[in-house]
This record gives structure tokens, sequence and C-alpha cells, in this order.
């Protein structure tokens, strides 16, 4: 599993706070966000979050303003558009739409209590990393999700061990494995109610954060 340490977070956010001051003042009308507010986030979303990689920062952040931040919501909002066409996946604009969430129901991706991904689930997947290699110049999230049925000793490595099959089977697709963080949280982040079937199922889920990463922050302020 590829996680943040806490110096290189520190590193990370200095960095690219330091590197939006020489941009223009109409970039830097947000304030802080004008010049790296998403990465920004996700580096002190890191260093909270105990150097468990970002999952703190997932979509958490100001975002950039000005021109910068129009040109990589246009990124964002093409990539978008490309996974909606991705079977079983759920495909939606955060941070104002400049960074992408997409949901994947684990009964898509696994059989019950199962870490191995199915054939239908590999397919998708290998249409999702098409869409990352076509988009370099960003940063990816893999978060695993259970329902409240069992014990932490059983969700807790079963969200884990999901989050990490998605990473390994998008690096054996090609995507470097320095652009992804993965991590598991048990059934601590329900988005439905656990008393119902329906709402169980919503919670068994693999969420996948897109991100834009330093590159394309500073190539925003610079208008490309």
């Amino acid at each position: 599993m590829k996680n943040f340490s806490f110096l290189a977070a520190i590193i990370l956010s200095c960095s690219i706070l330091f590197s939006s001051c020489g941009a223009s003042d109409t970039v830097k009308g947000g304030g802080i966000g004008a010049g790296a507010g998403g990465a920004l986030g996700a580096g002190i979303g890191a260093i909270i979050g105990g150097g468990k990689g970002a999952a703190w920062g997932a979509g958490i952040g100001a975002v950039v303003g000005g021109s910068a931040g129009a040109i990589i919501g246009n990124k964002m909002e093409k990539q978008k558009k490309e996974l909606e066409q991705i079977n079983g996946a759920q495909v939606e604009a955060i941070n104002d739409g400049q960074a992408i969430k997409v949901t994947f129901e684990s009964g898509i991706l696994f059989a019950t209590n199962s870490s191995t991904l199915n054939s239908t689930s590999q397919n998708a997947l290998s249409n999702f990393a098409t869409s990352l290699k076509n988009n370099p110049d960003t940063d990816v999230q893999i978060y695993g999700h259970t329902d409240s049925t069992g014990s932490d000793a059983i969700n807790n490595p079963l969200s884990e061990k999901r989050a990490q099959a998605v990473y390994n089977f998008l690096a054996s697709k090609g995507i470097n494995g320095t652009r992804m963080v993965s991590q598991g949280f048990g059934s601590t982040q329900p988005v439905a109610d656990n008393s119902t079937t329906t709402g169980r199922s919503q919670n068994r889920r693999v969420e996948i954060y897109i991100l834009p990463n330093e590159k394309m922050i500073q190539d925003a302020q610079q208008g490309k």
C-alpha cells in the first residue's frame, strides 16, 4: 500500500504553497486556494490522518480559484464523461468540479466476504485504468468500506484488502503506484442506514477519488 508519510506531506504542502507565489493576481484571487488548495488540503489531510495516506484529504481543501480553477474543472469534466461510460461506476464531481469521486458497489467488484476481483469488475477497472492513462496528471485515492454486519476484526481487514485489490489491479494495468494510495475504513463511514438491506448494500463499496496533482495545478496557473 502506498502511504504518505508525515514528512512527505509537509514537503508536498510547502512546495505547492510556495510554487503558487509566482501566480498572477487573477489566479491568486481565491487566497490560499487559488494556488494549490486541493493538493494542499490533501497534504494537510495526510498529516491529520497520522500519515495513513490522504484519506482525510479526500474532497477536502480549498478549491483552486480564478482562471486556473476553470482550466482544472474543464479537464476533470472531460474525464468525468469518460468514466460515466463504465458499467457499474457511479461518477460525480466534487470540490466545485475540480475532482471526481467514483463509487463501485462491492457487489459489483467482489463476491460476498471476498477480496478477489470478479471477471466483470476486471473489465470495468480495465476501462478505468485506460481513463487514468489518458489523464496522467492526477492522484488517485482508493478507499474500501463495509456495512456494519460482523465485527471490526472482520470488516477492517476486508475493507483494506478490497481497496488493496483495486490498487494492485490498476498497478498491473500500468498505473504508477506513486499516483495511488489505498486504505480501508471498515464500517466507520456509512452512507446509508445499516438497519436496512438496501442501506447495507450501499455501505459495501469502494470509493475512488481522482484529484489534480501538483503538475496539473501548476500548468493551470500558467494557463495550460
